[in-house]
């Protein structure tokens, strides 16, 4: 394959926002593990739903105001752009908390899609967009991200996958195309893919 874009993941994957998830549950009265967006989605409309909305949106601003880059982040963004390589997030993240954390760290992306423009992930459909957008075939493009939900996104999205995992494996990582443990071999990956001969790990 020829790399002709590379999509990321953000918080855990270009920023860490440090956001306390077991915290948010308990502030929202959900149970242990339970997915957040999911569960509060399933809440019917009414003053329940709207408190759990107030309580995230708390959450994603402390983050966003607290963010800061992870390790290797900032080269690994300027390299690709000095090669020419698109780059764009998504994120399950809201957008004026994404807005506020890119802002802050300052970090600019051709496309930005959070949960209010595509169906969150694993859902495929944000990835999708992006390559509909920059009229690439989904296979000429890559998804790093640092989370199970990222992998099975740019898999059903037919896409290649970096899972970035920067402390022991996660019992999912079989499930990407490659793993590093930091963003520094990112560039060594995509110089493979762009080798004819080149095997996947």
């Amino acid at each position: 394959m020829r790399v002709r874009g590379v999509i990321f993941d953000l918080d855990g994957t270009l920023i860490d926002s440090a956001l306390d998830f077991d915290q948010m549950r308990a502030d929202m009265e959900f149970e242990p593990g339970q997915f957040i967006l999911e569960t509060l989605e399933a809440i019917p409309e009414g003053p329940r739903k709207e408190r759990c909305r107030e309580i995230l949106q708390v959450h994603e601003y402390r983050g966003a105001m607290a963010a800061t880059m992870v390790p290797g982040a900032r080269e690994l963004v300027d390299e690709l752009t000095s090669l020419g390589i698109p780059q764009a997030i998504l994120t399950r993240n809201s957008r004026a908390m994404t807005e506020l954390a890119l802002r802050r760290l300052d970090l600019q992306f051709s496309l930005v899609l959070t949960r209010e423009d595509a169906p969150p992930k694993p859902d495929p459909a944000g990835l999708l967009a992006i390559c509909r957008a920059w009229n690439v075939d989904v296979t000429d493009v890559v998804f790093v991200g640092d989370f199970q939900f990222d992998v099975l996104a740019g898999r059903r999205a037919g896409m290649t996958t970096i899972l970035y995992a920067p402390a022991e494996r996660p019992d999912y990582a079989h499930e990407a195309d490659f793993v590093v443990p930091h963003l520094s071999e990112i560039t060594r990956v995509l110089a493979e893919l762009d080798q004819p001969s080149g095997e996947r790990r």
